[in-house]
């Protein structure tokens, strides 16, 4: 298949030429052969996918390889764990964070990397907009409204989703010292954001329904592992 940009060295290739690589995008994964050629043929030219796989059984790694992305292997299980191995992988200033599952477009990374670029944002969170009803369940949408309520209740941070795509400059991010390896790592990150006083700005993005298998908030026991996940991590703030 072909994509419509692909990594060769430093470099991404957009039709034949050669592209700078402005921003590394990661993309936590577990599972997701289904998914990965729609993602990665909507990567915009110049972001570098990370795909940091954590334990797939289904070819994912070799897919994203053979698509161009640079492949990350990642043996501790954890949405964080993911994430942060993606993290250390980068080299971009500009660091963005993406599902892997096709529920959201990279299309939109350029958006949320704009107010980073501008110098008006230190955080720019993709607050997610369902296309069709059964793109986000209900008890998925319930339980990330209560988080989104109580971060605003204690960190008093403006946000109305603890969503999964999000843009801000790698080294800065490293500094937080985020700690959670779970599902609890992007309320901590926004909860630690809030209080190293970072200007977060949230932006709408489209919410899809995602390709393959469900493993987080499209089942209940994913959402009680998610929020349970969280709750801990607001405990820790308490």
């Amino acid at each position: 298949m072909v994509t419509e940009s692909q990594v060769s060295g430093g470099n991404v290739v957009d039709d034949g030429v050669a592209v700078d690589v402005v921003v590394d995008v990661v993309l936590p994964c577990l599972d997701e052969a289904a998914a990965l050629p729609w993602v990665l043929a909507r990567m915009p030219a110049g972001y570098r996918p990370i795909v940091a796989d954590n334990g797939s059984t289904d070819g994912s790694p070799t897919i994203a390889r053979e698509l161009g992305a640079h492949v990350v292997h990642v043996p501790e299980r954890g949405y964080g764990s993911a994430v942060h191995a993606g993290l250390l992988a980068a080299t971009a200033p500009v660091v963005c964070v993406c599902d892997a599952d096709a529920s959201l477009d990279p299309r939109d990374l350029p958006r949320l990397v704009g107010p980073i670029d501008a110098g008006s944002a230190d955080l720019v969170l993709g607050r997610r907009r369902p296309t069709v009803a059964r793109a986000w369940p209900l008890h998925a949408r319930a339980g990330n409204a209560v988080v989104a309520r109580e971060l605003r209740r204690r960190a008093r941070v403006p946000v109305r989703d603890i969503g999964p795509m999000r843009a801000a400059r790698r080294e800065d991010l490293l500094a937080l010292g985020v700690t959670d390896r779970r599902f609890g790592y992007p309320l901590e990150l926004i909860a630690l954001a809030a209080a190293a006083q970072w200007r977060i700005v949230e932006l709408d993005v489209g919410y899809l329904p995602r390709r393959g298998r469900s493993k987080v908030t499209g089942t209940a026991l994913g959402t009680v592992r998610t929020i349970r996940d969280m709750s801990a991590v607001l405990g820790r703030m308490a």
